[in-house]
């Protein structure tokens, strides 16, 4: 069974612009490459990881997909199309599906002054251009603001494949969320909806543990079921409230009560079948 990290981004500061990337982010504002990661995803065993975009750029697009040529343990590449441009979708869609690990995109929702973005009429037009592809949306849905929009995307596109990213980074640090329990329930209701165990260090920083993130899981546990859930680092990003070391191994003790099957699911079996590594 493969070991797959579902979520990490590179970024060269000197070659692709990402606005939202300012000096205030600290250790963060720099460049990452592969060769900064390689030494950790073989200490912790994963042996494939999913390269994220992180830039709404065809740059970044484009730098991630050369990073995936020359790096074997990179399985699969989430880029970005402008969904504002059906007709311009489908053209990139036929232009990067040609790429062996290009495998769907992403759009910093969260980055948009309107939080009701991804539900406009024209972005549902892409949408449906994209699942004609067959490829992945993934969401970056940031609670409260995104989540709720998962059931309308499922119910106006219902053949396309959505991964929710960090499962919309619920309020950890603050106890949790009931609303952010019903919409998690409600999003998992389509079968075609997964979720991503990624970037609860930083919900829950700056006093995180196993035992802090273990709640927000067993809930996602109860909704998706380990066949839809996958792990992912955020890494770079997580290093703002720790280290790769520690997320992997504080994400498997809060899963270490889980079935041996669910727990391989979790880390790697699921995201093999998504993402088709």
């Amino acid at each position: 069974m493969l070991k797959v990290d579902t979520h990490q981004h590179y970024w060269r500061l000197d070659e692709v612009e990402y606005s939202w990337l300012i000096p205030a982010y600290g250790p963060i504002y720099a460049t990452f490459e592969p060769k900064d990661l390689y030494p950790q995803i073989k200490a912790a065993g994963v042996d494939k990881t999913v390269l994220v975009q992180s830039a709404n750029s065809y740059e970044d697009t484009a730098s991630m997909l050369v990073h995936s040529d020359y790096n074997d343990w990179i399985g699969a590449v989430i880029g970005w199309v402008d969904l504002l441009n059906p007709d311009l979708t489908h053209k990139r869609l036929e232009m990067y599906k040609k790429h062996p690990k290009f495998r769907g995109m992403r759009h910093l929702i969260h980055e948009e002054p309107n939080p009701d973005w991804v539900v406009q009429d024209v972005v549902i037009e892409s949408l449906k251009v994209l699942a004609s592809h067959d490829m992945i949306f993934e969401v970056v849905a940031v609670f409260p603001n995104h989540l709720k929009h998962v059931p309308t995307l499922a119910a106006k596109v219902p053949t396309l494949k959505m991964a929710i990213d960090h499962l919309a980074k619920p309020p950890i640090k603050d106890g949790g969320s009931p609303v952010w329990e019903a919409q998690m329930k409600a999003a998992a209701e389509s079968p075609n909806v997964y979720a991503k165990v990624s970037g609860l260090n930083t919900a829950a920083a700056p006093d995180w543990n196993a035992a802090a993130l273990k709640p927000t899981i067993d809930h996602a546990l109860k909704c998706f079921g380990a066949d839809r859930l996958m792990f992912g680092s955020d890494w770079p990003v997580a290093i703002l409230a720790g280290d790769y070391a520690q997320v992997w191994r504080e994400t498997k003790q809060a899963i270490s009560s889980y079935s041996a099957a669910e727990q391989d699911a979790i880390l790697g079996g699921t995201a093999t079948r998504f993402y088709r590594l």
